[in-house]
């Protein structure tokens, strides 16, 4: 196999550093699935020869972030460094938490942020409090954001054409028996969200999980991140969860974006 981009990659041109790009590629290769991996499997997993896959890593072993134990490479907890400069370099994250702690608190149920990257939401503030779903999530987590109600909120601040893109980009498959898939469903979905102003996800993503999410805006109304609370269908159904949680979750996104609006 050539030492190129995988299929799908941006062209390179004048501004495009094809080295920096291949190695972001190798670093986002490690995964729950694969916390550990060979030199053979970092480079099928990239498309990158063993020698271009044997430079990269060795570079970042090199700066502290991969580490090598008898064949195996592996990510060490400075790789942090890298989210935590994210995290850090903005208001909104430090101002949510304490906010996000309070509503968990009250309401007895875990609750999350998140950004829209592409087709997927990444999650970039959660806080638990009961292991509510098989997924394993953290910081940095992704999910598609056609079937998260997460998702579908940072979808509905998007214009209808590029939503219709985005969901057209995503391998839409039924996650459980409840998931929609259909594009034409799903653009519907998402213009109720939009013309709601939060949303409600029933064991579309796991079985058994209900999730209601809502918008964090900022000054100027642009929907920057949503939060949501999650719980189990058979502790706190649907209807029970819209009535007893959306309130006090529509208060806290609000809450968030006012500090936000002061700290600006």
């Amino acid at each position: 196999m050539n030492d190129t981009l995988t299929s799908g990659s941006p062209r390179p041109g004048d501004t495009y550093v094809q080295s920096f790009a291949r190695g972001l590629s190798v670093i986002r290769s490690f995964s729950a699935e694969a916390p550990s991996q060979t030199l053979s499997e970092v480079a099928q997993r990239t498309g990158l020869t063993r020698a271009g896959a044997r430079r990269i890593l060795l570079t970042l072993e090199g700066l502290g972030y991969v580490e090598m134990q008898g064949r195996q490479f592996r990510l060490t907890p400075k790789i942090l460094d890298l989210g935590f400069a994210y995290l850090s370099s903005l208001p909104l994250w430090n101002l949510a938490e304490p906010v996000m702690e309070a509503l968990v608190a009250d309401v007895k149920e875990s609750c999350s942020a998140a950004v829209l990257e592409g087709s997927d939401i990444v999650y970039v503030l959660r806080v638990p409090t009961h292991k509510i779903m098989s997924i394993n999530l953290g910081l940095g987590s992704r999910l598609p954001a056609y079937c998260t109600s997460m998702g579908r909120v940072l979808l509905a601040d998007l214009p209808a054409d590029e939503v219709r893109d985005r969901l057209n980009a995503t391998e839409r498959r039924a996650l459980t028996a409840r998931t929609v898939t259909d594009l034409s469903a799903l653009q519907e979905i998402v213009a109720q969200v939009r013309q709601r102003g939060w949303c409600l996800v029933n064991q579309e993503l796991e079985e058994g999980l209900v999730s209601l999410a809502a918008p964090i805006r900022d000054r100027s109304g642009r929907v920057i991140a949503a939060m949501n609370i999650s719980g189990q269908a058979n502790r706190t159904p649907a209807p029970q969860m819209i009535e007893q949680f959306l309130p006090k979750l529509l208060a806290a996104a609000q809450r968030i974006g006012q500090l936000l609006q002061m700290k600006a």
